[in-house]
Formats: structure tokens, C-alpha cells, sequence
């Protein structure tokens, strides 16, 4: 006479068929999150092109936890330029200054984030020069401004992390073909480190470094566009490298013992 499996041996039951078929689907899940993730910042300045302000500024104000965005450190799109570095990138564009001295809604932000750190009125507009100082007011009306017809509108994270999310989904792209992920293995450690995180990582620490206050051992700077793309794909292409043949090991491994997990009850799958 047979006995009836318990709540807690169905429920077990249930979770183990719940992984199982995780473990077999995960990187269709992982795509689909790392690309609409990674698309999602992009789709962004679309929206405001095309008039749909309030789904744009949604998605702003989502990313806005995970990201600066700043608008001299992002791309933009339908405007004049792909870009608007600060003054003294060596970059054959115009730097954001020249834009946002005579722009409304910029002014604005920024008044108020020099009163809110000032505790007292802006005395007057900045000029270009006052702009270009890396004042904790500017950075935060610039986290602010989204853009405008002329410029174009920027993407709802930074030009590095667009690069860093699209590469990331490039690469889990590339490792979902079959003949891929037969033969990959994860990238070596020290591999990653030397391709993905040195690159990123000196030009990131070095430019933050020149920024505090009474750092002398080199002139502040501001990477370009261009650099800031190029080091983000890097790191995100070395890190799908990295992961995805990591996650696939640890997902192989769990699904074989879930397999046999049920193959001893007896039970086929």
C-alpha cells in the first residue's frame, strides 16, 4: 500500500523541478535580463524624441541609483554630437560648456544645487569658465539635465556602463551559439585582470584621483568619450568571458545532482 508523499516531500519535490529547469534555461533568462538591462538606457532618448516624456523620465529616474549620469560623461542621441565632454578633453567636438551656459533648464538645476550646498542664491549665471570647474553643484545639474533638441537627449546610464551592459550582452550572445560553448572555458584570472579590469581601472582611478582637492602629482582630467567607450567594452566582453562559462559550470554541476537526486527516487524526468 502506497503512502502519499508529505507536504514537505512535494514542496521539495516542486523546488528541485523548479531549479532543474532553471539550470537548463538559465542563460536564455540571463540574456533576456542583461538585454533589456543593457538596451533599456538606450531606448530612453528614443522615447523622448519621440514624445513620450513620461515612460523616458521613468526610466531615468530607475537607472539613476546605478549610474552618475552625468551628461558630460554620457552619449546622447538625435542632437549635434554623440557627446559633450568637459573643457579640456582632447577631442575634436565642442565641450557641454559651450551648450549649457545658455540653456533654461540647466541654469536652473544649477542655481539651485549652488543654493543647496551655498546656502545662499546664485549671485549670478555662471559663465563658461565657472562651468567648467568641477564643483559639486555642476555635477548634480548635470545628473539633472537630460537635454534638449539641440543636443539631442542622453542615455539613461553613463557612455561607459552603455558600453560595459552591451559588450556583457554581446558576449552572452556569442557564448549562446553551440559550437561557442562547447569549447569555451572561463577567461584565466590573471587574463581578466590584464584586459578587463586594468584598462578600466587606471583610467577610472587616475582621472578620480586628479580631481581631489590639493592633488598636484598631475593635471585633472576627463577621459574622452571615445576612451571611456573602448575601455567599458573591454571589461564587458572579458566579464561575459568570465561568467558565463563560470555560471554554466556551476549550473551543469547542480542540474547533474538534482538529476540524480530524482534518478535514486526513481522518478523520470
Amino acid at each position: 500500500m502506497s503512502t502519499s508523499p508529505t507536504p514537505e516531500r512535494k514542496l521539495g519535490r516542486s523546488l528541485n523541478l523548479l531549479t532543474l529547469r532553471f539550470t537548463r534555461n538559465w542563460l536564455k533568462v540571463a540574456l533576456v535580463v542583461v538585454g533589456l538591462y543593457s538596451t533599456l538606457p538606450i531606448v530612453t532618448p528614443v522615447l523622448m524624441q519621440i514624445g513620450l516624456q513620461a515612460p523616458a523620465r521613468l526610466l531615468y529616474s530607475l537607472y539613476s541609483p546605478f549610474c552618475h549620469q552625468f551628461a558630460f560623461r554620457s552619449l546622447f542621441l538625435f542632437g549635434e554630437q554623440a557627446a559633450y565632454p568637459r573643457t579640456g578633453v582632447n577631442a575634436p567636438i565642442t565641450p557641454i560648456e559651450g551648450y549649457i551656459v545658455n540653456d533654461p533648464v540647466f541654469l536652473e538645476r544649477y542655481a539651485y544645487w549652488y543654493e543647496y550646498y551655498n546656502r545662499v542664491p546664485l549671485p549670478a549665471p555662471p559663465t563658461v569658465e565657472e562651468l567648467s570647474v568641477f564643483t559639486p553643484w555642476l555635477q548634480f545639474a548635470a545628473r539633472d539635465f537630460i537635454g534638449n533638441e539641440q543636443m539631442g537627449y542622453k542615455t539613461a546610464l553613463c557612455a561607459r556602463d552603455v558600453s560595459i551592459y552591451l559588450a556583457l550582452f554581446l558576449g552572452g550572445l556569442i557564448y549562446s551559439i553551440p559550437a561557442v560553448r562547447r569549447r569555451i572555458r572561463p577567461i584565466p584570472i590573471w587574463l581578466y585582470v590584464f584586459l578587463g579590469l586594468a584598462p578600466i581601472g587606471i583610467d577610472g582611478l587616475s582621472q578620480l584621483v586628479s580631481l581631489l582637492p590639493n592633488f598636484t602629482l598631475w593635471a585633472p582630467r576627463e577621459t574622452t568619450p571615445a576612451f571611456r567607450v573602448l575601455t567599458g567594452f573591454y571589461f564587458g566582453l572579458m566579464t561575459a568571458w568570465l561568467a558565463f562559462p563560470q555560471f554554466e559550470l556551476a549550473m551543469r554541476e547542480t542540474r547533474q545532482q538534482i538529476e540524480a537526486k530524482f534518478a535514486r527516487a526513481g522518478i523520470r524526468l
